[in-house]
């Protein structure tokens, strides 16, 4: 981070000892005494000539330079730090398996994806991504200690007839945890036999509850987006008691410019080779996460080719947008109209005054885009007879609510996580909002709409 000083002209780094020095004007008092500085070297003009002090040096910083680390230091030694730490390092992982994975069925639709009772897609991703941060969780915290609530269940994998699929499965996996090393844990002795394999992905069998602490995986949530070369997330959380208290969201699709979120996935790859090698481009990728009361939420950049995953890893913090006027605010809905309600939310959007069109994005990049202000508003109502799962939430719920949005039912009741697999008791929908304020007018909207509704 550069430090300027106006008589200053050449550039050396910042001595780290300087940031324990004392004086009337010193600005590092604020730090505390086992404040961890990130020894990346800070850099300042200096001239010999000049009677500048050290002290003076430090002091043409503003706080603002400092808060974000400042608050991320709070955050990481707080409660489920190692939780926090541990579930990242999955997501990541599971993220580049994911990447991986969509390339090759980009590449030739072949038996990587099938089609489930519910007539949904699962994909040789979904499988993987479940076994790869079902091992991770176990490996942390001792398999007899890690309770998971997934979306996939084995039993497709063991029939006979999906040999093949497993035999992929296995594969993917493995390839996986050959970089865990990268990450900072222990490298495997030996590959993972099949066995093995399906024991990760069936221990993922918790049934939730009010009740104790369980994980909440969605592997690979926005399985069509994936296939089709579009936006989808990997979705962990922990629920402790009935009530999430850390979530991480991966997000390899996520672009870093708001407008391409509106471009099919070729078309992002069109824009990210003509704009300047400088700007954020559509291979970067991110995860962003948060854990309740941790003083915000945070995003870092996906990790890339042979790089070493350092924690927190470049993690900058994320905010909610400041719009609360619905006239100019723009609104996140499900691209698929199967389970949701799309002339429901337009009218509404239409009575409070929403001018801009509709976000249409597959998954929980939803959450992401709200969390990061991207977007203000995220309405689903879903049509009659659908269920809202927790894993289709729970994450996105902590990361919103700790970057400053609010989520609730479309009853303004708090979303329920305590009662199984699914979110019972549900208010007519799911809202979520930048604000307070705006999240006000939205409910007020859907109640003085409703009883004209067809839902």
């Amino acid at each position: 981070m550069p430090i300027s000083c106006s008589n200053f002209a050449a550039q050396i780094p910042l001595p780290l000892a300087l940031l324990r020095t004392t004086g009337k004007n010193n600005y590092p008092a604020i730090f505390p005494s086992n404040f961890y500085i990130n020894p990346r070297p800070i850099l300042f003009n200096y001239n010999p000539s000049s009677r500048c002090d050290c002290k003076q040096i430090i002091c043409s910083a503003t706080a603002q330079d400092y808060s974000d680390t400042l608050e991320f230091e709070s955050m990481e030694l707080g409660k489920y730090s190692k939780e926090l730490e541990v579930a990242v390092k999955a997501v990541q992982m599971a993220c580049l398996l994911c990447q991986r994975v969509q390339e090759s069925v980009l590449a030739k639709s072949d038996e990587q994806v099938q089609a489930k009772a519910d007539d949904s897609l699962v994909t040789v991703a979904d499988w993987s991504v479940q076994a790869t941060v079902s091992w991770v969780l176990s490996e942390a915290f001792g398999s007899e200690k890690v309770s998971i609530v997934a979306e996939e269940d084995v039993q497709v994998l063991s029939k006979t007839d999906s040999l093949g699929l497993l035999d992929a499965v296995v594969k993917t996996v493995n390839r996986c945890l050959t970089e865990v090393p990268r990450f900072g844990l222990t490298a495997l002795a030996a590959p993972l036999g099949t066995s093995e394999v399906l024991e990760a992905i069936g221990r993922c069998n918790s049934p939730g509850g009010p009740n104790g602490r369980f994980w909440v995986l969605d592997p690979v949530d926005g399985t069509l987006g994936f296939v089709r070369g579009d936006q989808y997330a990997i979705a962990l959380a922990l629920i402790e008691d009935g009530e999430p208290v850390l979530g991480v969201l991966g997000c390899p699709n996520y672009p870093m410019k708001k407008e391409w979120l509106n471009y099919h996935n070729g078309y992002h790859r069109i824009l990210s080779r003509l704009s300047s090698a400088a700007s954020a481009s559509w291979d970067k990728g991110c995860v962003m996460y948060a854990r309740k009361g941790g003083g915000g939420a945070w995003m870092q950049p996906l990790l890339h080719k042979e790089k070493k995953f350092v924690w927190p890893n470049s993690a900058r913090k994320i905010k909610v947008s400041t719009i609360d006027n619905p006239a100019l605010a723009t609104f996140c809905e499900p691209v698929e109209k199967a389970n949701s309600s799309h002339s429901f939310t337009a009218g509404l959007a239409h009575s409070v005054g929403l001018r801009n069109q509709p976000l249409r994005v597959y998954s929980m990049v939803k959450y992401a885009a709200i969390a990061r202000g991207d977007a203000e508003i995220f309405m689903k109502f879903a049509r009659a007879g659908y269920k809202e799962k927790i894993w289709d939430h729970a994450a996105g719920v902590v990361i919103i609510q700790e970057a400053g949005g609010v989520v609730t039912d479309a009853g303004g009741n708090p979303l329920c996580f305590s009662k199984g697999l699914y979110l019972e008791g549900l208010d007519r929908g799911i809202i979520a909002c930048s604000g307070a304020i705006l999240h006000e007018k939205i409910i007020a909207a859907v109640d003085a709409s409703w009883n004209s509704s067809s839902l």
